[in-house]
């Protein structure tokens, strides 16, 4: 386990995708986080954890450029990062779709004219994420995990370097909520993504995640960081991700979240 103030393993530390240094963020009165240092290697996928109100969410949405009233600051490739970028792309807790638009034009609602390189682009997108033919079909048509895989597709459409979700799998059932983290750890590999995404399911952080990052709340801060150090693909009946559940539970006890 390393220490809260090291959120990065020594080995990575001269390979950072994404660094971020928060000394404060309110919301009127209120205190929603205090100072927190994070920093992320190429590749990795990191995982928050914590209570809710801990400040989760808003971390991600300050690194997605969602939330610009804070104290601090963001570099994403080394460079100073603020405010939405194609770099960092994000998938909320719904897929929110627009129903009037196909799921091909979902996908590429941020290209206002399709060309034939999006076109392509896609239907290779759609390909990886099982909806080969789908690109036709309305929101409607489709089941609650195949609406989330269109939004996982959106979401790699810009090509980004860092992909933030929100408990992305949090409205599906237990078979397609892990139907739908191993598609998003094929996903991350091939693609080179670096993953961070809050979760509430201590299962999915320690089986998709090379970190995961305990958070405690009033004011929301980092208190532990618990490594996964398994190879991919993983097995869930791993006696090494039992040991880090309870590695992560001990910490959330710690925190006093749990």
């Amino acid at each position: 386990m390393t220490t809260a103030i090291e959120a990065v393993p020594q080995a990575l530390a001269m390979s950072r995708v994404l660094e971020v240094n928060i000394q404060h963020k309110y919301f009127g009165p209120k205190q929603v986080l205090s100072p927190m240092q994070v920093a992320i290697a190429p590749g990795e996928v990191v995982s928050l954890v914590g209570a809710s109100g801990c400040g989760k969410s808003t971390f991600l949405r300050i690194v997605a450029g969602l939330e610009l009233d804070y104290a601090g600051h963001i570099q994403l490739n080394g460079k100073p990062h603020q405010g939405r970028s194609p770099a960092v792309g994000f998938i909320f807790q719904e897929p929110r779709l627009f129903p009037w638009l196909t799921v091909a034009q979902n996908v590429a609602f941020a290209v206002p004219q399709a060309s034939k390189a999006t076109t392509a682009l896609v239907t290779e997108l759609l390909d990886e994420v099982g909806l080969a033919g789908y690109e036709q079909s309305l929101p409607k048509q489709l089941s609650g995990g195949q609406a989330q895989r269109v939004a996982i597709a959106r979401g790699l459409f810009s090509k980004p370097r860092v992909l933030l979700l929100d408990e992305p799998f949090s409205a599906v059932d237990a078979f397609t909520r892990m139907k739908l983290q191993e598609l998003l750890t094929r996903i991350a590999n091939h693609h080179g993504i670096t993953l961070l995404l809050v979760t509430h399911d201590i299962d999915e952080a320690v089986y998709l995640s090379d970190r995961v990052l305990v958070l405690e709340a009033n004011p929301g801060t980092l208190r532990e960081v618990v490594a996964v150090p398994l190879a991919r693909p993983r097995e869930r009946t791993d006696p090494l991700l039992a040991a880090a559940r309870a590695q992560v539970l001990s910490a959330l006890h710690r925190a006093h979240a749990i």
